[in-house]
């Protein structure tokens, strides 16, 4: 510390000197030590304000993980928050960019069944936004009752990195598919695999909505020469495969004249996650689940109202903060303020309304403190002036006058060595004057009569 800075904090020092009585070394022990706390709070105070922007990695084009990251953004951009949208090819893709520490994402959209305990590693969930239903679309006259009937045949099951895949490898897999059988898989992307599924270069797709966007699943229910698989076997799917649900598509849900599908037709599927990076900040954990709340809250084909979210745990944990929202919502601030005031004010009431509690009695308390200990000193030296009174109450001897002329040295040559504030000094200059009171009493005591 130069002698300029040591010249101001000495400046500094000075008030508390004069008006607490301190020592200067306490005086300037004290204002670093305020110094050091503000600092603290105001860099805890700009440091944990949220981000302004984050990253979410959705889908394919037009992908309902895309369609739902674009519904994210527009709710955020409301609250002052910019939503980076990075396309891939699925969740498991996103699941993949969620574990790379260097790969700059905050959120993904991953479906169930692709993440495990072993590779799942320290993200935490927000909890499911939806139910992803598996649709099976094949080219045959007569209807196809079972998976397994399908064996030997041409079938995309999407793209590498996506869910659909991981998916329909795990249900070939349970049917008895070999990986070297008769069996022909393709790795084709939603819109290539339906294209080869119209011209009949693929017999059957595999389809799903992290890759697929509805257009393309729609034009596959509507096309006459191509029919939805119905699963017969969802419960046992749901017996065996834990994170898969049983889903029902009603009769002429999706085109009541027509009657298309033509029966209830059951289908499988897991539901899928928001996950997160554990640093993901509380107060844009509270928006995002509000925004999803906003875009898969409502009543569709396959879930009923305020289904979703929901904290449906799988391999991934739920997060504090997500727990917590679920348990009592917003805080008080965030449902009654502006995202950005309420973060202001948060972040206040946090860093500064503790300061204030500990900080004012803490500054009192070392006055105190220190004038406890002043106090101390001087009566210490009182108490060793009073045993010397005390002594000349008896019969003096040469020898104990000396010895009491000693001892009343050393007290005053001890008071002379101390040092002592302002406001100390009635009580300095009263005990100096003491010590000269008893001096005089020994001089009388010892004096000839």
């Amino acid at each position: 510390m130069n002698e300029d800075s040591k010249n101001r904090l000495s400046r500094v020092a000075v008030p508390l000197m004069e008006t607490f009585g301190l020592s200067r070394t306490l005086a300037l022990a004290t204002v670093l030590l305020t110094t050091l706390v503000l600092v603290s709070a105001l860099f805890w105070f700009f440091h944990s304000a949220p981000p302004h922007t984050i990253t979410i990695t959705g889908g394919p084009p037009g992908s309902a993980f895309e369609t739902n990251a674009w519904k994210y953004s527009r709710i955020l951009a409301s609250n002052g928050v910019t939503l980076r949208i990075l396309p891939s090819q699925g969740s498991l893709e996103n699941l993949q960019r969620l574990q790379d520490p260097s790969f700059h994402v905050d959120i993904g959209f991953v479906q169930g069944g692709v993440s495990n305990p072993t590779n799942s590693g320290k993200l935490v969930s927000l909890g499911s936004v939806s139910y992803q239903p598996l649709m099976v679309f094949y080219r045959c006259t007569t209807p196809v009752t079972l998976l397994s009937d399908l064996k030997g045949k041409r079938l995309a099951i999407g793209p590498v990195g996506s869910g659909t895949r991981a998916l329909a490898s795990t249900l070939l897999e349970l049917n008895g598919f070999g990986t070297n059988g008769p069996t022909t898989l393709m790795n084709l992307d939603a819109e290539e695999a339906a294209k080869a599924l119209l011209e009949n270069r693929a017999d059957a797709v595999f389809l799903m909505g992290d890759s697929a966007s509805t257009q393309i699943m729609r034009q596959l229910m509507l096309a006459p020469e191509i029919q939805l698989l119905d699963f017969k076997q969802a419960d046992g799917y749901t017996r065996r495969v834990s994170y898969l649900n049983r889903l029902e598509l009603p009769a002429g849900s999706i085109d009541f004249g027509r009657n298309i599908p033509a029966r209830d037709t059951l289908l499988v599927g897991p539901t899928v996650e928001l996950l997160a990076r554990p640093d993901l900040h509380p107060a844009l954990s509270d928006l995002l689940l509000e925004a999803a709340r906003e875009v898969h809250g409502g009543a569709k084909l396959m879930q009923r109202k305020g289904e979703f979210p929901a904290p449906l745990e799988h391999d991934v944990p739920i997060s504090p903060d997500a727990s917590r929202y679920y348990k009592s919502g917003k805080s008080f601030l965030y449902r009654s303020l502006p995202f950005w005031l309420a973060s202001l004010s948060n972040r206040i009431l946090v860093a500064f309304v503790p300061l204030v509690i500990v900080l004012i009695p803490g500054l009192r308390i070392i006055p105190a403190l220190y004038k406890w200990r002043m106090r101390m000193l001087i009566y210490r030296r009182y108490r060793a002036l009073l045993a010397v009174e005390r002594d000349l109450l008896g019969e003096l001897t040469p020898e104990n006058r000396q010895a009491l002329l000693d001892r009343l040295a050393t007290i005053e040559q001890s008071v002379n060595n101390m040092k002592v504030p302002a406001s100390f000094g009635d009580q300095f200059y009263g005990l100096r004057g003491h010590i000269g009171f008893v001096r005089g009493r020994l001089d009388q005591t010892t004096q000839p009569r």
